[in-house]
């Protein structure tokens, strides 16, 4: 068995870690940005498949598509974040395979079955959103992950003629600890778990 990590690591991936709402103007180097990427590839997906497509905002330009985008509070969130991922995945992610998995013609599999092919690439981009975080966690960043906003507006103005589409959003930066709010509560194991 595995050694278990430190508890401040644990602490910072998830027990001290909380959703982010307002930044510090602290900026996001591209070698974090490159270094966060190099982490999160390495999270598991279904048949090795990666369809996860991320969109690093960082230029004014950029920030504006996604404020035309976002609803109430998140277009503040937008605004002050030194960057906010745009976490896509490409609905033909699958012509990839024969590259990234080799022990069967998996490519077959989802080209036959396009509302399959959908779903593998909506939850295994949710994974690599998720790996996402963590690796920004892991590299000191904070993280403000989003879902209000408007999923066509985003796919027109950043994925036009293309095959990628919009799952959700994640600021990244320095989060500001005097404006956070009270952690919320966790669901008790009787209310999310059970054996079976």
């Amino acid at each position: 068995m595995k050694p278990t990590l430190a508890s401040g690591v644990l602490d910072q991936l998830f027990c001290n870690a909380r959703s982010q709402r307002a930044w510090l103007d602290s900026p996001v180097s591209e070698e974090q940005i490159h270094a966060l990427y190099q982490l999160l590839r390495q999270g598991p997906t279904s048949h090795n498949g990666c369809p996860g497509r991320f969109v690093f905002v960082r230029s004014r330009e950029g920030r504006e598509g996604l404020l035309r985008a976002v609803q109430g509070h998140n277009a503040e969130m937008v605004r002050s974040a030194p960057v906010t991922v745009i976490v896509g995945y490409d609905i033909r992610f699958h012509d990839l395979l024969p590259v990234l998995f080799s022990a069967y013609d998996a490519k077959a599999y989802y080209e036959a079955d396009e509302g399959n092919r959908l779903t593998a690439a909506l939850r295994n981009s949710s994974l690599q959103g998720a790996y996402l975080m963590l690796a920004a966690r892991a590299l000191g960043l904070d993280c403000g992950p989003m879902s209000g906003f408007d999923a066509e507006v985003i796919d027109q103005t950043f994925f036009r003629d293309s095959t990628w589409r919009s799952n959700f959003l994640c600021c990244l930066g320095e989060g500001d600890v005097n404006r956070l709010s009270d952690a919320g509560p966790r669901l008790e194991w009787d209310k999310a778990c059970r054996f079976a």
